[in-house]
């Protein structure tokens, strides 16, 4: 196919995507589906392979998704089949339970050509939690009701006794069964584009036409790759908790860029935990939770790219067994996106060593996303809804700041307006706005995080907030730039009875209780005192940064609403004295963590946990950051040793 006509299939591939989306997002019943967006839908080949997304509705991590081994899960397919799946180790397609994936065989003259497909996040699948996500998790039989690979629909013929099945296990019942009824609407949707697309450009060209797609995106992702100059790029970033209340979780990336190839080697990264932080990748190479900050990267260096599955036919990832980013059978893996948030991070730090004159510092990385089950005073009945997420910033690019409230790679989560909030659920919205000086400072400054205080009105009220993260590691800068802000969580802020959560995820509330939560802020991109002073004045006068920060971190003087160009010189210079030509910056708790675990003390303790059973990993981490707590004395690595040896002859069976 030459390149025109393909171009025109794209459009109408895309088309045939955005309609489905459409369909969705417009008759949805939850708020989560239909303000928050959190769906997709995709038209793949014949093989499971996407070759068509949207681009402007619904979220953006899928592209490269592959539906191939759960399709082929079910023997045989009939027209007016729809299979579907929730379980994450199932063909590894969900990746937690919520996520109901759903696809539908398109038959042209009794061959399957391709397939409509898609995904909602349901509120509830029932579990030990409300909205069935907490980190405190310990096993995916906690997580909810998983259905393997089955077929929902039968030749056109829902399955009643299914979906009864699932309908008892949930807590809201109403709101799966209408997102469902959309969800299948919008695969109809699909079907009728894609028969559209064959009558218009003939069968032999519409299979022309999905290779073309995958071929050429291939192709664009190839040429991003030769514009990198090859090398090993290693980066390492943390989750500030493996567990409630527990220790860092640490990610590995070394990047191997060749000519047109990459490697992504994640070994190093921390063993599987007995927390919901697990990423299930089933041992995919090209798994597209582990490539979703290659997607970002590639459409950040190549706006016209094309996102499909052909974007991850470059890349080879590396992934151990039994670490937090390959788990196995039973690991909890309801909290998923809170380490896909580190992982994006993580891999844009790669690229950031790669390519650091096109890249931007770290975006937030951490999107709260804040469900409240309540009772009605008025009705008396109980309540179950997404309040808003709580995105942050994006990172300062190379020439502009980071975007304000969006997080960058968490953008896609749309906000819910207030006044639909407190039409739908018994809370009343205190604050919603943008946190001042949450965006690190910097030549271009991070973007500012998301602010919200509410109040509630029964007893047992209870709030879920999933990828509670950054309140201890910030989100880095570069060039010189300054880290963003941390987040935080506080119960009746400003009262006696106030209580900083933390990371704390599920809370439960009394009548009149107020909960505050705000994002981290993006961070900066070169250093603050390049920034031009009245850019720092504008700043000030908008209420994104204070007067005092505008002083301390971009040496800014300002005096009585206007800027004192003499007593900002006078600062500027003093603080280039002390001034950071670090790479990256990462802020202090970091760095007083990685005093007691420089790099040899933790690559000698991912030696030693790759020696041990799986079972046994996440334990002995655990007591080996209970016998390190102070700065490292001498060797690193020689002290780990020795504290392990400790550990193995106290510990019946570690042998």
């Amino acid at each position: 196919m030459d390149k025109v006509t393909l171009e025109i299939f794209a459009n109408h591939a895309r088309a045939a995507a955005e309609n489905m989306a459409y369909t969705l997002y417009r008759t949805a019943h939850s708020t989560f589906v239909k303000e928050t967006e959190d769906f997709t839908v995709q038209i793949t080949d014949p093989d499971g392979n996407v070759v068509a997304v949207p681009m402007d509705l619904g979220a953006t991590w899928y592209p490269g998704l592959y539906y191939g081994r759960a399709i082929r899960m079910i023997d045989d397919y009939a027209p007016g089949d729809i299979g579907f799946t929730n379980d994450p180790y199932s063909g590894f397609l969900a990746t937690h339970a919520p996520d109901l994936h759903m696809w539908k065989p398109i038959f042209h003259e009794s061959e399957i050509v391709a397939y409509a497909t898609g995904h909602i996040h349901n509120t509830d699948m029932g579990g030990a939690v409300p909205a069935s996500l907490s980190r405190s998790l310990t096993e995916i039989h906690q997580e909810g009701i998983r259905f393997p690979p089955m077929k929902m629909y039968r030749e056109g013929v829902l399955n009643d006794e299914l979906l009864r099945v699932m309908l008892l296990n949930v807590r809201k019942p109403e709101q799966n069964l209408g997102d469902l009824k959309a969800f299948t609407g919008a695969l109809h949707t699909g079907e009728r584009r894609v028969r559209a697309m064959i009558a218009k450009f003939g069968i032999a060209r519409f299979r022309q036409g999905l290779t073309g797609l995958l071929d050429y995106a291939e192709h664009q992702a190839r040429e991003v790759l030769r514009s990198i100059p090859d090398g090993d790029y290693s980066f390492a970033d943390y989750c500030d908790e493996d567990s409630v209340g527990g220790n860092p979780a640490r990610l590995v990336l070394t990047l191997r860029i060749r000519g047109p190839e990459a490697i992504l080697d994640f070994t190093g990264t921390d063993p599987q935990l007995t927390s919901a932080l697990n990423v299930p990748t089933g041992n995919d190479p090209r798994h597209t939770l582990l490539l979703v900050g290659v997607y970002y990267v590639l459409y950040s260096l190549n706006p016209q790219i094309l996102l499909n599955a052909g974007l991850t036919r470059p890349f080879t990832c590396i992934v151990p067994e039994g670490t937090v980013l390959n788990p196995g059978f039973p690991a909890a893996v309801g909290m998923r996106s809170l380490t896909c948030g580190r992982l994006r991070s993580l891999i844009f730090g790669a690229f950031g060593m790669a390519a650091p004159a096109r890249m931007p510092a770290a975006p937030a990385g951490s999107s709260s996303i804040v469900n409240v089950m309540t009772t009605d005073n008025r009705t008396r009945q109980s309540v179950l809804a997404a309040i808003n997420p709580i995105v942050g910033g994006a990172g300062g690019s190379p020439d502009r700041d980071g975007t304000n409230g969006s997080g960058a790679d968490a953008a896609y989560l749309k906000n819910t307006p207030i006044e639909i909030t407190e039409t739908e659920v018994p809370v009343r919205i205190l604050r919603y706005g943008l946190m001042p000086d949450s965006g690190g400072a910097g030549r271009w400054r991070g973007g500012l995080g998301t602010a919200m205080d509410f109040q509630v009105f029964a007893p047992n009220s209870r709030v879920t907030a999933r990828n509670r993260d950054r309140c201890r590691f910030r989100p880095w800068g570069i060039l010189g730039g300054m880290p963003g802000k941390p987040s935080d969580f506080v119960l009746n802020p400003g009262t006696p009875r106030e209580r900083v959560l933390g990371n704390t995820d599920i809370v439960a509330m009394d009548p009149g209780d107020v909960l505050h939560i705000h994002s981290p802020g993006g961070g900066g991109r070169g250093s603050p005192l390049e920034r031009e002073p009245e850019r720092v004045l504008r700043d000030v006068q908008r209420g994104y940064v204070t007067a005092a920060s505008a002083e301390a971190e971009y040496g800014v003087a300002i005096r009585h609403g206007a800027l004192d160009e003499a007593a900002t010189q006078a600062l500027r210079a003093r603080l280039r004295l002390g001034e950071s030509t670090a790479h990256f910056r990462f802020g202090p708790e970091r760095e007083a963590f990685e005093a007691i675990w420089p790099p040899d003390a933790y690559a000698e303790m991912t030696a030693i946990l790759a020696a041990l059973p799986v079972h046994w990993r996440f334990f002995v981490k655990t007591r080996l950051f209970e016998a390190l707590r102070e700065p490292a004395q001498g060797e690193g690595a020689a002290r780990l040793r020795a504290s392990f040896e400790v550990l193995r002859r106290a510990t019946p069976g570690l042998g």
